[in-house]
């Protein structure tokens, strides 16, 4: 199927964003034993939007998808997620009004997989929750990180 989310538009508070119907990501999390929760991290490859900054896999929302497959679409795309190696949790909208919005869904690591890096990532990772505010973070993801650490810590 075409990806018809695919473009750049402007929200209602006149920031440029990459998705048409608005975008999505995957906040994966794990446990680790003596590192507590893990989360799984992008560092964003330079050519793209925002690049050498780390986030969470994830990237435009075609018109017929949900912010869940949107997400664990682009997870798998960029990152190798399969979405029967996780469980959904929740989800967390960032609305920017005139119809854009980003959504981080949060997720449950259930079976281990194998990272699998695509040209959009320099690196993938997983980050202790407590090391994530040292990294240089998207400017999107920083702006919500806070709120996303709430809901994980009542999630894990």
């Amino acid at each position: 199927m075409e990806h018809d989310g695919n473009g750049w538009v402007q929200c209602g508070l006149g920031h440029r964003h990459w998705g048409r119907f608005g975008a999505a990501g995957l906040l994966l999390h794990r446990s680790a034993d003596g590192a507590g929760t893990l989360i799984l991290m992008q560092h964003r490859a330079v050519w793209t939007a925002n690049g050498g900054t780390w986030g969470i896999p994830g990237g435009a929302r075609d018109s017929h998808e949900s912010a869940a497959q949107a997400a664990l679409r682009e997870a798998g795309e960029e990152a190798g997620v399969r979405s029967e190696d996780v469980a959904v949790t929740g989800e967390f909208a960032d609305d920017h009004g005139a119809g854009w919005g980003y959504t981080t869904v949060l997720a449950r690591l259930v079976r281990p997989f194998v990272l699998v890096p695509q040209e959009e990532s320099e690196e993938l990772r997983w980050v202790p929750v407590g090391e994530v505010d040292g990294l240089p973070l998207h400017p999107g993801f920083a702006l919500s990180w806070p709120e996303l650490r709430v809901r994980l810590e009542h999630a894990a």
